[in-house]
């Protein structure tokens, strides 16, 4: 593809009716120049990861069979894993849109209102400064609204393969009715993946796992499987990672199972939320042991009469829909391949991906990322040459890494990524319908706010129960000091 390059766009498709799908449609809407949006949401309303499974949904599963991909599992079948059913009761849940969620009784935010919401769009007045589940997935709804005749509900895309449509290359959307078992096949010219990456749980591959599962059936599971401390309840236990979702749900369990509450990772960070008393760091998981319930760590020491161990390991990118794709996207699972700026297939830029970055703020950098979109498909803004998309892609590798690395845009980097995203839109030529949907960028007020989140919340959980009518940070003692902003650094992401 040449610099310059525009794209011949009327028809599009977006996979996913979360936020990311929600913000991609409002983006490519504020263009006025596609004839046509679809949205295909497999479940029956929008939200995405933020619906709530039902408790029975929950119980279906332990350590899903999708998990152990290097313990008689191989590579291709992480690429075609997804949540489709594997016992009858699945297929009567997916009959309502009901999928398997990560979401759990007790879950808050870990970003306050003010960071996570849209640029266009508050939260209620009166919303907790961390709201709950229920609150995020209400909020999603009231965003929808003006989209809603659009989205295409219990409806599952198979299969994302290419066509060709008035001499220009396209994609074949093949898409199934959850409610009739119907398949259908829609072409576009243009396709938007917003599916998220909570599908497919990792556990890695640590030796007598598979073995210890078999034996001891239902001691190994996920976090995605977890709804409650209850279950841990007088039970010696021990969780496994440092994800932010992980140091939650130990919070919880630790004031519940049998004491201290044994935390695995790789690296130590600070647990504030979790008293000293009630939790004791020990190191990596070397084996589980075949002949009875107690595992050895990397220092030598052994850990008896194990009852539960809670993997929160994260999660594979899967996108079973794009299995035809050549070149692959997805590999091992650990990063998306064959992407410009966290966005584009490089080989096709008419196939794009929304919110695959980790360790960010995911609802503004949706919509950061749709505005490039709808600009670009617009023909409002070029892209660079394929060449010059790998080498973006070749370069980061060589800064990050091949694995999940290739997709964390930890603080500052998050920060510095929406702000190039959006000095990019601003590139953009004039278009006959207007300027479009104008994307956030954070100044040097967000951006103190954004490094001062893990201190926030370390004040709002201290405060129990009455944390929950606490609205805005300066209730806590943190207010933005204009001793301490500063202007953003010149990024290391740079756009062409």
């Amino acid at each position: 593809m040449a610099p310059g390059r525009s794209f011949n766009i009327k028809r599009i498709a977006i996979i996913g009716g979360g936020p990311s799908g929600i913000a991609t449609a409002k983006y490519l809407l504020a263009e006025k120049t596609f004839d046509v949006i679809d949205i295909y949401e497999q479940r029956a309303t929008f939200g995405g990861v933020w619906n709530y499974s039902p408790t029975t949904v929950k119980e279906l599963k332990s350590l899903p069979r999708e998990t152990i991909r290097k313990f008689g599992v191989t590579d291709g079948d992480v690429s075609a894993a997804s949540s489709l059913a594997t016992k009858p009761e699945e297929a009567t849940y997916e009959q309502h849109g009901v999928f398997l969620s990560p979401m759990y009784d007790k879950l808050e935010t870990n970003i306050p209102i003010s960071m996570m919401r849209f640029s266009d769009f508050s939260f209620p007045e009166g919303s907790s400064l961390f709201p709950g589940r229920d609150s995020v997935r209400q909020y999603l709804d009231d965003y929808a609204k003006d989209i809603e005749r659009l989205v295409h509900f219990r409806s599952q895309v198979l299969q994302v393969s290419s066509a060709h449509t008035a001499n220009e290359p396209g994609w074949l959307v093949k898409v199934k009715d959850l409610v009739s078992s119907d398949t259908r096949e829609v072409q576009y010219d243009a396709v938007v993946v917003a599916s998220g990456h909570y599908d497919v749980p990792y556990i890695p591959d640590i030796k007598g796992l598979a073995n210890w599962n078999k034996r001891y059936p239902g001691a190994i599971s996920h976090s995605k499987y977890y709804r409650s401390a209850e279950a841990f309840k007088n039970k010696k236990v021990i969780v496994v990672g440092n994800s932010a979702s992980g140091s939650d749900i130990a919070a919880q369990i630790c004031r519940s199972c049998r004491g201290p509450l044994l935390i695995s990772r790789r690296r130590a960070i600070p647990l504030p939320l979790i008293p000293p008393e009630l939790k004791e760091e020990v190191p990596e998981i070397e084996e589980f042991l075949p002949d009875r319930p107690a595992l050895k760590f990397r220092d030598g020491t052994v850990q008896e009469d194990v009852d539960f161990v809670l993997f929160c390991t994260g999660y594979l990118f899967s996108y079973p829909f794009l299995a035809s794709l050549q070149p692959p996207v997805v590999s091992d699972g650990s990063r998306v391949e064959h992407v410009y700026q966290h966005i584009f297939y490089t080989h096709r830029p008419t196939l794009a991906f929304v919110a695959l970055p980790m360790k960010v703020i995911p609802f503004p950098l949706s919509e950061s990322q749709a505005a490039i979109i709808a600009r670009v498909w617009a023909k409002r803004l070029p892209l660079p040459s394929v060449e010059m998309m790998q080498d973006w892609e070749n370069r980061i590798l060589c800064e990050r890494g091949g694995n999940k690395a290739f997709h964390t845009l930890s603080f500052p980097l998050d920060a510095d990524y929406i702000r190039e995203l959006y000095l990019w839109c601003l590139q953009a030529r004039p278009g006959p319908n207007g300027a479009g949907k104008i994307p956030p960028v954070w100044g040097a007020d967000k951006r103190w706010i954004r490094s001062k989140i893990p201190s926030i919340k370390e004040a709002f959980v201290n405060l129990g129960e009455e944390r929950h009518r606490v609205e805005r940070m300066e209730e806590l003692g943190f207010h933005v000091d204009p001793k301490e902003l500063s202007a953003p650094e010149e990024s290391p992401l740079a756009i062409p």
